[in-house]
């Protein structure tokens, strides 16, 4: 598992606490100077919560943050000089859009002539300039997005945190602007901290991602070694797409009621079989035996998805769309192709 060279942002056994309820348990994480880490969860899983208290506006129960060699936990939220984009982007309506970029520049004391160059300078580089004058409501989701991820640039920050800042947009602009975002946090080269409870989102903007859920950090990794080799049970299940069936290993054989796989490590105690690399096959072939029978499929497009009931439970198949499953009922087997299934000690 891959670890940042050059910790920048440390988050060192950091907890909130509401009541009885550990809202984030002791999480202790570091982020490279230039890394974009994402933290990916479902919903009340403590990313948010974790993210305020590195900005600054919720106080942790213990643990620090640091940026640098400098313990910031105590500093007040305006001395840290963090960016931060806002899934509402909290956006002043009474504004102008410079005047809503240039808006931490002011409260930072900096002269009226520098502070407009400096926000015509930040709306540049979101491509918005020519809408300058404009105001929020006169703006698409789209562009109020440029206009704050602009404003929490333009104080040069030490940190970028982004807060589910894609939700409020349709599916087609979320994927444009994933790719602006990225394009534009690795040209500046900002150390970044990402929530999300999207995993497409999380996969394809990070340099790594930290699963967490019910307050803890449970994984971190890089995209492709969380997908291709999940260590922990939920990361493979919430990455999408993916079964999971426990099991044992015996001689490099895993069985469980249904399923047999060959050559599995010793102690393996789950498979992991990923649905996009998986098939409908008239029998089975390969080290991978499992059949079943086809109980659902829907048609995505480029893909059907697929399910299949076993003794070993369900399992999910994406298939190409080039040809049609069997019918709905029809007994089938399941092969896999490279990559198709990993083990879980």
């Amino acid at each position: 598992m891959t670890t940042p060279q050059t910790p920048h942002l440390v988050l060192d056994a950091l907890t909130a606490v509401y009541g009885e309820t550990r809202a984030v348990d002791a999480i202790t994480l570091e982020v490279a100077r230039g890394e974009l880490v994402a933290l990916l969860g479902p919903s009340g899983c403590g990313k948010t919560t974790t993210l305020r208290m590195v900005a600054g506006f919720v106080e942790p129960a213990a643990g620090r943050v640091f940026v640098g060699d400098e313990e910031v936990t105590r500093l007040p939220a305006h001395r840290r000089n963090m960016g931060v984009v806002f899934q509402s982007y909290a956006l002043f309506p009474h504004l102008t859009v410079l005047e809503n970029v240039a808006f931490g520049l002011r409260m930072r004391d900096v002269g009226t002539a520098e502070r407009r160059r400096r926000a015509g300078e930040a709306l540049e580089l979101v491509a918005l300039a020519h809408l300058r004058d404009r105001y929020p409501s006169q703006l698409s989701g789209g562009q109020q997005q440029r206009v704050a991820l602009a404003r929490a640039l333009v104080i040069e920050p030490r940190v970028l945190l982004l807060d589910e800042p894609l939700s409020n947009l349709d599916a087609h602009l979320r994927a444009e602007m994933r790719g602006e975002i990225r394009r534009l946090q690795q040209r500046l080269s900002i150390t970044t901290l990402f929530v999300t409870h999207d995993q497409e989102e999380a996969l394809a903007m990070s340099d790594r991602v930290a699963v967490m859920d019910h307050g803890r950090l449970v994984e971190i990794g890089r995209p492709v070694e969380l997908c291709d080799a999940p260590r922990e049970p939920f990361t493979a299940s919430f990455l999408g797409a993916r079964t999971v069936v426990e099991g044992r290993s015996e001689a490099g054989v895993f069985t469980a009621p249904g399923l047999t796989c060959q050559g599995a490590p010793a102690g393996a105690s789950a498979i992991v079989l990923r649905a996009a690399r998986l098939r409908l096959a008239p029998d089975g072939r390969g080290p991978l035996a499992v059949t079943g029978v086809l109980s659902a499929c829907a048609f995505l497009g480029d893909t059907y998805e697929i399910d299949v009931t076993t003794a070993a439970g369900r399992v999910r198949v994406l298939a190409p769309s080039d040809a049609p499953p069997p019918p709905v009922g029809s007994a089938c087997a399941i092969e896999a192709l490279p990559g198709g299934y990993s083990f879980i000690a």
